[in-house]
C-alpha cells in the first residue's frame, strides 16, 4: 500500500509505503488502542456512575445484580431441594435400620439404651409445603450423623456379643462324635455287661465297626491322650468353662496332648481297648469333673441318636 502525505504550507509531499506485515501491526495497534480507550471509559464513566448512583447506569447495574442474585438463589434452591429429597430417603433408611437394630439386639441379648431408641411416631394431614431452609437441612444432617454414630457403636457391640455367642456354641460338644452310628447304651444306671450288676454308666456308647472315625464333638485343646486300664486308648478335650469331653476304647488315636482341635476333626478310630466287650466309642461329657448326660448337648446341636435294636428292646421293656 502506498500513501502520499502532502504539506499544503510547504508544498511538499512524502510517499509512504506500507507492506502487509506493517498493515497487520498497525491494525493490532489500533485495536489495542480502542481496547484501552474502552477500559478507560468503563472506569471513568460506568464504575463512577454505579458508585454515585447515576440514574441510568444505577438502574442498569441493579437489574444486572438482581438477575445474578435470582439465578444464584434459584440454583441454590434447586440444589437444596435435591439434597432435602436425599435426606428424606436417608431418614427412611434410618427408620428401617432402627427396626433391624432392635431385632438384632434381641437376638444378641444387648439392651438398647433410651438414647438410641427410635423417635416417637409422628404423622397427620399434610397442609402446605414450604421449602426447606439451609439451616434446617444442616440440622437434619447433624441429627442423622448423631444417630448413625450411635447405631454404629451399638451394632459394633452386638457384633462382639454375637461373635462371643458363636464361639461359645462352637466350643459346646453338640456334634455327634460317630455320625450315623447307633447307641448301644444310654447315660444312667444299667446292668454292667461284664459283672452283671447294677452300675452307673457315665456316658453314651456308640456302636460302630473297628476303624470307624471318631470326630471331636467341639473345638478345644487335648489335655489327655493316654492308655487307661478301664477306658483303653483315651482322649480328653478341654472346651473351656470347665467342660471336658472324653473319648474311650479307641483302636488308634491321631492327636496328642496340647493339640488344638476343631469341631468335626478326626481324632481317633473306634476300637475295643480297655474294659470293653466289643468295638464301640464310650463318649462322656464332664462339667467341673461331674459326668453329664451327653444327649442334652447332642440334642441341642440337632443330632438324632437312634438306639440299636437290642437297646430299643431294653428301653421298651422298661
Amino acid at each position: 500500500m502506498h500513501l502520499i502525505i502532502t504539506d499544503a504550507w510547504l508544498a511538499k509531499s512524502r510517499p509512504v509505503h506500507l507492506s502487509g506485515t506493517k498493515l497487520i501491526l498497525a491494525g493490532l495497534a489500533a485495536a489495542l488502542a480502542l481496547m484501552l480507550v474502552a477500559v478507560g471509559l468503563y472506569h471513568l464513566v460506568f464504575l463512577k456512575g454505579a458508585r454515585e448512583g447515576w440514574p441510568v447506569i444505577g438502574t442498569l447495574v441493579k437489574m444486572v445484580v438482581k438477575d445474578e442474585f435470582e439465578q444464584r438463589d434459584r440454583f441454590m434452591r434447586e440444589n437444596i431441594d435435591v439434597m432435602a429429597k436425599k435426606v428424606g430417603e436417608l431418614q427412611a433408611k434410618v427408620v428401617q435400620l432402627e427396626a433391624l437394630t432392635e431385632r438384632v439386639s434381641q437376638l444378641a441379648g444387648v439392651p438398647i439404651p433410651a438414647s438410641a431408641k427410635a423417635a416417637p411416631g409422628q404423622g397427620g394431614v399434610l397442609i402446605g409445603n414450604r421449602p426447606l431452609s439451609l439451616d434446617e437441612l444442616n440440622k437434619t444432617l447433624a441429627d442423622l450423623e448423631a444417630v448413625s454414630n450411635t447405631k454404629t457403636d451399638l451394632l459394633t457391640l452386638m457384633e462382639s456379643r454375637l461373635f462371643d455367642q458363636k464361639i461359645a456354641k462352637v466350643m459346646l460338644p453338640t456334634a455327634q462324635p460317630v455320625p450315623g452310628s447307633h447307641l448301644g447304651s444310654f447315660f444312667g444306671w444299667r446292668i454292667d455287661p461284664i459283672t452283671g450288676r447294677s452300675a452307673l454308666h457315665t456316658g453314651l456308647d456308640f456302636q460302630a465297626d473297628t476303624g470307624t472315625p471318631i470326630l471331636a464333638a467341639a473345638g478345644g485343646v487335648v489335655v489327655v491322650q493316654e492308655y487307661h486300664a478301664a477306658y483303653g486308648n483315651m482322649i480328653e478335650i478341654d472346651h473351656g468353662n470347665s467342660l471336658i469331653t472324653r473319648y474311650a476304647h479307641a483302636s488308634e488315636t491321631f492327636v496328642k496332648k496340647g493339640d488344638l482341635v476343631k469341631r468335626g476333626q478326626k481324632i481317633a478310630s473306634v476300637g475295643s481297648t480297655g474294659r470293653s466287650t466289643g468295638p464301640h466309642l464310650h463318649f462322656e461329657v464332664l462339667a467341673d469333673g461331674t459326668p453329664q448326660d451327653p444327649q442334652k448337648f447332642l440334642v441341642t446341636g440337632g443330632s438324632v441318636l437312634p438306639p440299636s435294636e437290642a437297646q430299643a428292646k431294653t428301653q421298651a421293656k422298661r
